[in-house]
């Protein structure tokens, strides 16, 4: 059970980065910063939904990651 809840976590760490990895930046130095409040102020509508949908990925993967760190650690320990 622990081999598989460490596979698991194996998993999860490979899923966190790749999606971190192909998120978009926010902002790339002060140019950024200017284009980035012009965005804000006028709408950015293209490629809202690729953004949204990898945003809610990371908070999905990053919950599974913790949880099973969480497991795994207490079954190292016990």
């Amino acid at each position: 059970m622990e081999i598989t809840f460490k596979i698991l976590l194996i998993i999860f760490s490979l899923a966190l980065i790749s999606v971190v990895l192909l998120q978009k930046g926010k902002s790339a130095g002060l140019s950024g910063a200017i284009s980035g409040g012009a965005e804000h102020l006028f709408g950015k509508t293209k490629a809202r939904g690729l953004d949204l949908f990898l945003q809610r990925m990371t908070i999905a993967v990053a919950a599974g990651f913790f949880i099973t760190a969480l497991i795994v650690a207490y079954l190292v320990k016990a």
